[in-house]
This record gives structure tokens, sequence and C-alpha cells, in this order.
């Protein structure tokens, strides 16, 4: 097969290369021109992290992709299971130069612009001090900026140096040939580039740039590894060795994290991090979710429950069975969303990115039609220089490059923290145009699970004791309703342990019954009750089904004495996610697979108008395009399969973590914690974050406008220039780093629920995911 045949063949593949010794958006550019070289390569390099995310032919190598960024004038090598540059250690000696530049550029500096303290030889003195500033203390600057001249490139090093050389070399030459080199010479510190003459020296220029932008360096690299800290928090969380239990023996051993095989028990002790994703098999305890989901208050678990690594156990001992290890667990998912999103660029990067690729060599252009025109207007030789170099020094486009990643990287970040995973930056975009929300309600506004909505007895019977008869026969059983029954049953007795049971039976379509305590208890449906229901237990029955709840009669000895109406219970913060929506300005669609009565209970108790119900997959996708025909920007919540073709419809999909992979695979944004009020706090730290872009973008475009030109006229100092520079870099990462602090509105008009139970709306059917049970089938439905 030939070179072009063998790239043509396949899919693309996704390589990320870390990049070394980007500086400015000017390199980003250059970058990723030099792999756009390549056939059938793109390329988006985020300057922020260091790396490029680069999309090839299976032919195209990973030797072939550093190649080409090596010819650019960088280092390059594979990313693959590294953490982000932005993450990474300070490079060596970074600040052992700053400190050594410093402690040579503070005298200067001081000497030059304080006449007072000139004393005799006090130029030479300086000249000497500055010598090592401009040769070693610049030299990365010279270095990256000669790589550029030999790939016929100018990136931001190109000017700094040039403004160093051009300020040094004039002070150079005005000691030896210009006068300003006799004893006893003394120089008057002006802030801006005006008189002098020939005897005016610029040293301060010349230690002042690379003293401010090496400091300014310094500070913005923590600032940014403080804000694409993320990633490298959640690789932190995993627990490092594991206790496992061997079978049969029930010995302990510790191993290694990386030996745990799926399938294998493991101990988790109290305040012990669970090693993986499994299921508890012995034991009770609680979990601490908040370093995984943002959830404050911990969880519950017991044998049969689903635990997720990385939490930790602030509880009892417990025993769990691995089900996932390595890149398969929940964790190693969330840290692969994250670097995605912090790898890709928004819109407004892209065009910063083009437009400071062509920025340099206007610059460039600009600084020398500066110098002509001021000698040409016959003004010193001196002033003139000193203007050119001001615009070469104040026109780094460092706070251009660094104005949307640092604020993608701090959103990503902190949207990790409170359990919302981005998967890209254009996430967020489309995140802040959304006007209406989709939401199912099976396993998103509800839990999912059945729970005893409402107890209705008849008159002079005792519930406690009708309930705990109850529960003592469906502890037998296996149904849904069943244990909805049974768990309702626990919370009344507390600790007492429910009656035996003799002569259980189940009988399909009908229900289960079973003497206790002496007594035949059945449980049953409506329809197979033992006689006519009296009036208040057939009204229950009614209002059961309006409400979309599965009702079962009760009987003892024959006799019905109450109804159990059981139902899918709305999520916790269900009613305080749509209360805050409504006050963002969005509007709420309940779409959902249930039956109307089921969907208008929900739809009731959450003040939600639009509803669709009983729609299958298509029809789901058929309203969200009707939606966005009507010019609404859709985003669509669920958790189902059935809800795959609707998220990948919408502007943007939303997919809960405890949902099908298919529904995970399709959304672009994925929520960690159990209740939707997460999309809330997604859209408003969407808001935020666009906000902050945009303000860092007018800032970085603003600060050129205004202080370009005031550099070519010549009422900046080259050293005011790099105090400028430095400051604006700085503050476009500080103010995206105010992200990372963000918190979440919480309760105020968005309070509790008034009033009301968390359940309603049951699934339909059997009240199961599906097929016909010992209940059999009282509402219509079924699927969600």
């Amino acid at each position: 097969m030939s070179p072009v045949a063998d790239r043509e063949a396949g899919a693309l593949v996704s390589t990320d290369l870390a990049v070394g010794g980007m500086t400015c958006a000017a390199c980003v550019s250059r970058v990723e021109k030099r792999l756009a070289r390549i056939e059938g390569v793109t390329a988006g390099v985020n300057l922020a992290t260091g790396r490029a995310r680069v999309l090839h032919p299976p032919g195209v190598g990973v030797d072939e992709l550093v190649a080409a960024v090596e010819r650019a004038g960088y280092t390059a090598a594979a990313a693959a299971g590294t953490p982000p540059a932005a993450d990474l250690p300070e490079e060596p000696g970074e600040r052992r130069r700053l400190l050594v530049t410093a402690l040579l550029a503070v005298p200067v500096l001081v000497l030059s612009m304080v006449p007072t303290l000139q004393f005799p030889a006090w130029q030479w003195v300086c000249f000497g001090l500055a010598v090592p500033v401009v040769s070693w203390g610049s030299a990365a600057f010279h270095r990256r900026a000669w790589q550029g001249l030999k790939h016929a490139a100018a990136t931001m090093d190109t000017l700094v140096s040039l403004g160093v050389v051009a300020s040094f070399g004039w002070s150079a030459y005005a000691l030896v040939f210009g006068g300003a080199g006799e004893i006893g010479m003394r120089m008057p510190f002006s802030l801006t580039a005006d008189g002098g003459g020939a005897a005016h020296v610029y040293l301060e220029a010349a230690v002042g740039v690379p003293l401010f932008v090496l400091a300014g360096r310094l500070l913005e690299g923590r600032v940014r590894r403080r804000s694409g800290s993320a990633l490298r928090a959640l690789a932190e969380l995993g627990a490092k060795q594991v206790c496992v239990r061997e079978p049969g023996s029930g010995r302990e051993r510790l191993l290694p994290i990386d030996q745990l095989l799926p399938g294998q028990e493991f101990v988790v002790r109290p305040g012990e991090r669970v090693a993986t994703d499994g299921v508890v098999v012995d034991g009770g305890s609680a979990l601490d979710l908040s370093l995984l989901t943002g959830e404050s208050v911990p969880v519950e678990v017991g044998p049969g429950d689903r635990v997720a690594g990385a939490t930790v156990n602030v509880g009892g001992a417990l025993v769990v069975r691995a089900t996932a290890v390595g890149a398969d667990t929940q964790l190693a998912r969330i840290s692969a969303l994250v670097a995605d999103a912090q790898a890709g660029k928004a819109r407004a990067q892209r065009l910063a990115d083009a437009v400071a690729g062509v920025f340099v060599p206007c610059v460039l252009a600009v600084a020398v039609c500066v110098l002509g025109f001021w000698l040409g207007a016959g003004a010193e030789p001196q002033a003139a220089v000193t203007a050119a170099v001001a615009v070469l020094v104040v026109a780094c486009p460092c706070a251009l490059g660094l104005a949307t990643p640092t604020a993608l990287l701090a959103a990503t970040g902190r949207g990790a923290e409170l359990g919302v995973l981005v998967r890209g930056p254009e996430v967020l975009e489309s995140l802040r145009r959304v006007d209406t929300v989709v939401l199912d309600k099976t396993g998103t506004l509800t839990t999912g699970r059945m729970e005893l909505a409402e107890l209705t007895t008849a008159p002079g019977v005792d519930q406690d004791q009708v309930l705990r008869l109850v529960g003592a026969v469906e502890h037998r059983s296996e149904h849904p309703v069943g244990r909805a029954v049974v768990g309702a049953a626990r919370d009344r007795c507390g600790s007492e342990p429910l009656p035996a049971v003799a002569g259980f039976t189940a009988t399909a379509g009908v229900g289960v019954s079973g003497t206790v305590e002496g007594r035949l208890v059945r449980v049953v449906r409506p329809d197979d009750a033992a006689g006519p229901l009296p009036a208040g237990l057939a009204a229950a029955v009614a209002r059961a089904g309006e409400a979309g709840r599965t009702p079962v009669v009760a009987e003892l000895d024959e006799r019905p004495v109450a109804v159990l109406a059981v139902g899918d219970a709305l999520r916790a913060g269900s009613w305080r996610a749509l209360h805050r929506l409504r006050g963002m300005g969005l509007e709420a669609v309940l779409l959902t697979g249930d039956g109307p009565g089921a969907a208008q209970a929900v739809a009731r108790e959450l003040g939600i108008t639009r509803v669709h119900s009983s729609a299958t997959p298509e029809r789901k996708a058929e309203v969200v395009a009707e939606l966005k025909a009507a010019g609404r920007t859709t985003a669509v919540v669920g958790d189902g399969v059935n809800d795959a073709v609707a998220l990948a419809a919408a502007d943007l999909g939303v997919a809960l973590a405890s949902g099908s992979d298919a529904a995970i695979g399709a959304a672009g944004l994925t929520l960690v914690r159990g209740d939707i009020e997460a999309v809330v706090d997604a859209v408003r730290l969407a808001r935020r974050t666009l906000a902050t872009i945009r303000a860092n973008l007018w800032w970085a475009f603003g600060y050129n406008v205004v202080l370009i030109p005031l550099a070519a006229v010549g009422v900046l100092n080259p050293m005011l220039a790099a105090v400028a520079m430095s400051l604006s870099s700085l503050l476009v990462v500080g103010n995206s780093l105010r992200l990372r602090t963000w918190q979440p509105a919480r309760g105020g008009s968005g309070g509790g629920r008034p009033g009301g139970r968390g359940g309603s709306g049951g699934r339909g059917g059997s009240g199961g995911r599906g097929g016909r049970s010992a209940w059999g089938a009282v509402n219509s439905g079924g699927a969600r």
C-alpha cells in the first residue's frame, strides 16, 4: 500500500502532544500551521495547557508529528497519560534566573531613575551589571527569537529580544561614542521617549524589560497551574493501595492499586478511600462523595449498592467486589472528560489565535515605521530608538493568547468539582444560549426507584400494623412494588425486625399472600380484591390512577383494609431546579414515554406547563426538532437509551452519569451529581465563563489598541512598557482564576418545595422497567 493510500485508510486518530517553548498566541498559530502542512492533519493547540490535540490519518506516526513541531522551533513529545503542562512544575532554574536578574537589575533601575544617587562612573557600573542580564538573564528570549528567525517566524520572544538588544546596543553606543561615558555625567529619568541626545543611556530598559517579563511569566505560570489544577487533583484522588480479601480463607493482604482485578473483593475501613468502582457485598456505611460529585451530604450504602472509587468511607467497614479498574472506572472517565474539555478551543480563542498569527509581524512593521518617522521628523536618534523599542515591548500578545484558555481551564475544573463534566469549550458556548430545557421524567426528574407514596386504610384500621404485616409478606417478593413497600415498612418499624411469614405464594398477574402472626395477608391488584372496596379505598385507587401511581390492595383475612399507592419518587432537588430555571428565564418542557396520568402528575407538582407524554424515542427527537424549528435553543436532559436520539438532536445534550452509556455518549454535558439542579449550576457557570472570556478579550485587544499608539508617539518609556505588558497577562489570568472560586447560588427564592410528598408518577405497566409480573398492568405506558 502506498503512503497516501495508507493515510487514507481508516478513521482519523487523535493524539495529544506536550509542546514546550510556547510563550504567546503567535506560537500557537505557528505550531498549528506547521502541523497542518502534513497531509490530512488538523491540530488545535492550547497555550494554557501546553498541549496540542492532533487529528491525523493512521498512517501518520507520532514521530512525524513531533518532527513537524520541532521544525517549527519547539519541543514536543507524546502526552498520553501525562498531565497538562499547566500542571507541571516550574522549569528548572526559572526562579534562580529571575532572582539573579533581579539582584543585578535593581541597582541599575535605581541609579537610572534617581539622579541624586548617580555617583561618578555610575553609568559604567550599570553597564557592567547589565551585561549578564542582557546575555544570560535574557538568553531564553534570544534563543527562541533566533529559532523563530531561522524558521522565518516572529513571536513574543522576537519582540522582547529586539527590545532588549536595541536598548542595550544604543546604550553601548552612547557610552563609547556619544559622550555618555564621561565621568561625572548625570542623566535625568523620563517616563517618555523624549530628549537627552546621544548622552542618554537606556540601560534601565535593557535590564527592566527582561526582569519584568521573567517575573510576569513566573507569576503567570503559577496562576495557570492553579487554574489548570483540576485534572491533577482528580488524578490524586485515587487510592494507591488496596486491601484485598482472599476468597475462601478470608485473609487480607495489601496490593498496589494497579494489581487489583475485576471480581476481587477488597476491604474499605473507616476513613479510607474506596479503591475502585464496585458493589458492596458486606457491611454498611456512609460515603463522602464531595470530592467526586460535589455532594456535601454523605450517602448511606449497604449490600448490593454500587460505590465509586475515590469516595471516602466515613462510617463502618465495607467489603466491596471490584467491577471496574483502571481506565474503566468512573474517576478515570471523569478525568478523561476534563482533559478533553481543557484540550479544546472556543470560537473566541480560534479568532484570537488567528489574529495573533499576523499580529507580531505587523508590530515589527509598525516599530520600523515609528523609527523611520521619528528620524525623518528630525527627532534625536535616542528618542526614535526608544519609541520603537517601547512599541516592540508593549505589543506582546500574551494576554490575547491566554484570555480564553485560562478561563476554560478554570471553568471546566470548577465544573468537575461541582459534579458537572463539560465535554468541550463549545458546550459552554451552547449552554449560554440555551432558552429551553427539555426534561425526561424517570431517572431524571424522578429517582427511577419505586417508593410508597400514599397509604390509605379503612376506618378503625391502624396504618402501622397494616404496613408491618404487608411488609412481612412483601419481604419475600423481588418485585419493585414489593421492595418499595418493604422499605416503607422498615422505616416505620425502625430496628424492630419484620415478623416471619408462613405459606408464602406469589401469583403472576395477581399479587402475593402469606400467613403472618396467624392472619392471612394478601396484597393484590384492585381488580383481584376479595370483594367490593369501601368508598374511601375506592377513592384512593382512583387518586393513584390520576397521579400515575400503582395502587395495590392489602387484605387481612380476606377483607380489604388498605390501599397502598406506589410511585416513582421525585429527586430531592427537582422542584428547586425547576424553580431556579424559571428564575433564569428558561422554559422547561417535560418529554416522557410515560402515560398522560404519570406525566401530568409530575408536571403539576413541578409547575411544568408544556408536557409531551407517551413519546417514543423517535417522537422525542421530533419534539426537539419542532422546538428548534420554532427558534428555540434546546438542552435535552435524560439518562436512558431511549433518550439518546433526542440528546443527539438537541443543541446540547445533558446526561446523568448514572444513566446509560448511550445517553452519556450522545451528551455534551454529564452530571455526576444525582440531581438536575446541577443543570442550573452548569448554565450559570457557562454564563459566568463567557462573561469572563469577553472581559479578558476586551482587555487584551483594548490594551494593545491604547498602548501601541502611546508607545509610538513616545509617551511610554520601554521599561514602563514592559511593566504594562506583564501586568496585562497577569490581569487576564487572574480574572480567569476567579472562576476557580465560583459558587453556585443556593437557597433564597429557590428554596424547598412547598409541601407535598416527593413521590409521584409511576412508570406505568407493572411499575418496573419492562415485562409483566405478579402485579400485572395497572396503568398504561411501561416505557419511559
